[in-house]
C-alpha cells in the first residue's frame, strides 16, 4: 500500500517561504531585546540560545550598519541598522513571495 501523492502548490511554497522570513523576523526582535539588556547572568542554555541567535543575526543587520553606522558616542549611542534591517526584509519577503505566487 502505498502513501498518497500530494502536490505542492506555488502558494504552499509561498507560505513556507512567508514563515520562513517571519522566523527570522522573530529572532531579529530577540536579538535587539537581548541587546538592552547588559549583563545576561550565565546560564549555558541561555548562553546557547543567545549565541545561535547572535550567529544567525549579526552578518545580516552588520550589511546595513556599514551603511548606517550607530549614531551618538559614549554610553549613549543609537543604532538604527536593526529597523532599516527590518523594512528590508518587509519589503523583500513581499516581493519574493508575490514572485512566487505568481
Amino acid at each position: 500500500m502505498s502513501a498518497p501523492l500530494v502536490a505542492i502548490t506555488r502558494n504552499d511554497v509561498a507560505d513556507y517561504v512567508s514563515s520562513l522570513l517571519l522566523v527570522y523576523l522573530i529572532i531579529i526582535f530577540i536579538w535587539v531585546l537581548a541587546s538592552w539588556i547588559p549583563r545576561m547572568p550565565y546560564n549555558p542554555i541561555l548562553r546557547g540560545v543567545l549565541d545561535f541567535v547572535n550567529q544567525v543575526t549579526v552578518p545580516y543587520v552588520s550589511i546595513f550598519r556599514r551603511i548606517l553606522p550607530p549614531i551618538g558616542g559614549g554610553s549613549f549611542s543609537l543604532d538604527l541598522s536593526p529597523i532599516i534591517a527590518v523594512i528590508v526584509l518587509l519589503i523583500g519577503g513581499r516581493i519574493i513571495v508575490g514572485l512566487i505566487e505568481g
